[in-house]
């Protein structure tokens, strides 16, 4: 619409604002892949700790295994390091498969790790004292077994404290880590409990706020609407001219409307959702046929089911912009197409130039149009505006076919 006197911006849904225009300008898909990588470096940290695992393993063997060392022994040796690469998905099966290579060979440290991450993932389960048992009885036992009963019993001593340290250490470490990520996993619902516990308490207040709008509008701004339908009844009823009689009757048909639609907004705020009738593209001929602008009307392929939001959206798209030619452009034709497409609902109002001065008219800040921008934005359409060649105004809104 032409705006005589008043200035309003070209409002885009892209451009709401300046901190939108700077999002804009971000060169696109660069959230995406760092969201990725974000997701990433856990896994790759995982496949690091168990690389070093691994390697460690694999070094405590080759220093430690002797030039003499029989064949089965190098094997079952290897056999353990390799296990440890499913310890994160088979941890008690690994623990099993590096026995071996710790009885009959030199894999220790292997085993103690394996035991370690069962005791991590496991926590007290009955798993792990097992595999507590089997790596002290690999740690106290000699291989091969006549060796064994040729030791003293202070080497049986010996060994059995050795035995507990080996197998006592991993799962000392293991139950804290468990505990560590039992306790960051609950700070971490501590946390989403107090997020959970502030927008409760934001709801609370918006509730509330809403609630003293709502008694303000209505002890305020009906009454005032009610006595002017009043008064408008008084006039056309004991006026005989009939052009006033004809004025006063639409202003009462006016505040009998505009009162209906303040109740509902009223119910709206005091329960926090719309759960009433609410405005419908169905009756736009109504509001087309209401109004003293001339409009041309054309409605085209439009969806017999369209969502709520876009059919209110799109009727109140079409009543502000004629709400606007009234005020802005007066004795202009204003050209109102409703057009269904492919990628949603397509509303488009223009108008030409004024023929003559409107009259003084409150100022709304066009804060109109930019509610019908963020109302296009929140549904995941557009909304474009700005002025035309021959001097008129033209709105283009589009709205997606399901909201």
């Amino acid at each position: 619409m032409t705006t005589e006197g008043i200035s309003i911006p070209e409002v885009s849904v892209g451009d709401p604002d300046p901190m939108a225009r700077d999002r804009s300008r971000r060169p696109t898909g660069t959230a995406a892949p760092r969201e990725t990588a974000l997701r990433r470096r856990p896994a790759v940290r995982g496949l690091a700790v168990d690389a070093l695992a691994i390697l460690i393993a694999v070094l405590d063997v080759w220093l430690v295994i002797p030039e003499q060392a029989e064949p089965y022994s190098v094997y079952l040796s290897a056999a353990s390091c390799v296990a440890l690469v499913a310890r994160r998905w088979l941890p008690f099966t690994v623990v099993l498969a590096t026995v071996p290579g710790f009885l009959a060979g030199w894999a220790q440290l292997a085993a103690m790790i394996a035991l370690g991450s069962l005791a991590a993932k496991k926590q007290s389960h009955w798993q792990v004292w097992v595999g507590a048992g089997l790596v002290w009885l690999c740690r106290f036992v000699l291989w091969p077994l006549p060796d064994f009963f040729d030791l003293s019993w202070r080497e049986h001593i010996l060994d059995t404290i050795y035995g507990i340290i080996v197998a006592g250490m991993p799962i000392a470490i293991g139950l804290l880590i468990g505990a560590r990520t039992e306790l960051s996993a609950r700070l971490a619902e501590l946390a989403r409990s107090r997020d959970r516990e502030r927008q409760l308490h934001a709801q609370a207040v918006r509730a509330e706020e809403r609630a003293r709008l709502a008694r303000e509008m209505h002890d305020v701004v009906s009454h005032d609407i009610t006595l002017i339908a009043m008064q408008a009844g008084a006039l056309a009823s004991v006026e005989n001219n009939e052009e006033v009689r004809t004025t006063a009757a639409t202003i009462r048909k006016l505040s009998t409307h505009t009162l209906e639609e303040l109740r509902a907004l009223v119910g709206v705020l005091r329960s926090g959702a719309n759960d009433g009738p609410g405005p419908d593209l169905r009756d736009i001929e109504t509001l087309v046929g209401g109004t003293d602008v001339p409009v041309r009307l054309t409605v085209e392929q439009v969806p017999e089911e369209l969502p709520p939001e876009v059919s209110a959206a799109a009727y109140r798209t079409v009543q502000e912009c004629l709400t606007n030619v009234r005020k802005h452009a007066p004795g202009a034709t204003a050209f109102v197409t409703v057009r269904g497409a492919q990628d949603g609902l397509c509303v488009e109002v223009r108008n030409a130039a004024p023929s003559h001065p409107g009259e003084e008219l409150p100022s709304g800040g066009g804060f109109g149009l930019a509610g019908l921008a963020e109302r296009a934005r929140l549904l995941g359409g557009t909304f474009e505006t700005g002025r035309t060649e021959d001097g008129g105004f033209r709105v283009s809104a589009r709205y997606p076919a399901v909201s």
